[in-house]
């Protein structure tokens, strides 16, 4: 009975969130470019992009359009792999004058104690890496041979640095998802306090790669890992928000599942499109900095985020938990009139309660 009111309580928030709809995380793709080409890149980055990079000067001019930003208002600098910028200290300072704090997203590859230390002075207030298992899995992933010792060494400088807001993400797949307690230890010997763990979506590179996609036993497997490791306390570790996975909600994540793509995140991709979280299809993007005013595509349009009704359709059309799923994550779906690419409570029904 608590939980049901719990979800009721939750479910108004949720609509108040989306009615206000504030933005206070804009993702900016800056560089197509990266200099791995890993084996599940939803959006094929390579070295070689038909994308320069985006001007800061662009960029600042669309940031510069929102005008009243909350105080935590943070610019995600994301790829591609950021590093591979010259500038990218002038971008965080930068961004930090014209109001806002600013982190990036890297796969930590070019990441080393004089990038740290540089970035640090310009400002950089949060971090997030990648790293997709022990060395050898990690590496197959990443599709690089020294791709986990330079994570290891970026990794080992985040976590040294008390000014930084920083986390450990991993997408687990089925060569990784047997060594989830040891990448844990690894981690926790490294002072990494926060861990997200994502699976991977059947798009981009990853689409037809059968190792890259969990059974739904294992699914399972990895959810009820999260739960146990989250009853020990030691480290902040959940399920990224990536959808609805229905009796493990709050066992794997602090709040229950919310999609905020289009409610408080948006994003300015490489080309200058306007849109939500870069892992979504463009298709949804909503107009572009280069002919519409970011604030006011933000304030004015939207509504295939805020109002997901249409989601209710395939899959989602007569289930039970729609109330509290709406269709999933939005990097689920690959257009408006497509069904939904993964759904994780059938595939956790699939196994029987536990």
């Amino acid at each position: 009975m608590f939980l049901l009111f719990k979800k009721k309580y939750f479910r108004r928030f949720r609509i108040h969130e989306t009615n206000v709809h504030e933005l206070n995380y804009l993702f900016w793709e800056c560089t197509a470019r990266c200099n791995l080409t890993c084996l599940h890149c939803g959006s094929d980055c390579s070295r070689k992009s038909s994308y320069s990079d985006m001007p800061l000067s662009d960029f600042l001019s669309a940031l510069d359009t929102i005008k009243c930003k909350p105080p935590y208002f943070t610019v995600v600098l994301t790829g591609g792999e950021p590093l591979l910028r010259d500038d990218l200290e002038l971008c965080g300072r930068e961004i930090r004058r014209h109001g806002a704090r600013w982190s990036i997203v890297t796969n930590g590859y070019l990441y080393d104690l004089e990038k740290h230390n540089s970035l640090l002075n310009a400002g950089l207030g949060a971090l997030t890496i990648s790293l997709d298992g022990l060395e050898e899995t990690h590496n197959w992933l990443r599709n690089s041979p020294e791709s986990f010792a330079r994570a290891e060494i970026a990794i080992g400088l985040a976590a040294s640095s008390s000014r930084l807001n920083f986390d450990v993400v991993t997408c687990v797949n089925r060569r990784n998802i047997g060594e989830l307690d040891s990448i844990y230890k690894f981690l926790e010997l490294k002072g990494v306090k926060s861990w997200r763990l994502f699976t991977i979506v059947p798009k981009g590179r990853a689409k037809g790669n059968a190792e890259l996609f969990l059974t739904d036993n294992e699914l399972i497997e990895l959810l009820n890992f999260i739960h146990l490791k989250r009853s020990e306390r030691v480290m902040d570790i959940r399920f990224s928000c990536e959808g609805y996975v229905g009796r493990y909600e709050l066992k794997v994540r602090d709040s229950f599942f919310f999609c905020r793509a289009g409610i408080n995140i948006g994003s300015v991709l490489i080309d200058g499109s306007i849109s939500a979280c870069p892992n979504i299809e463009r298709s949804f993007s909503q107009g572009n900095i280069y002919r519409d005013n970011l604030s006011e595509t933000w304030e004015c349009k939207y509504q295939v985020f805020r109002d997901r009704s249409w989601t209710r359709s395939g899959k989602c059309t007569n289930c039970t938990e729609f109330s509290d799923c709406l269709g999933n994550g939005m990097h689920n779906r690959i257009s408006s009139n497509a069904d939904v690419l993964t759904c994780h409570y059938h595939k956790i029904e699939n196994t029987g309660k536990s």
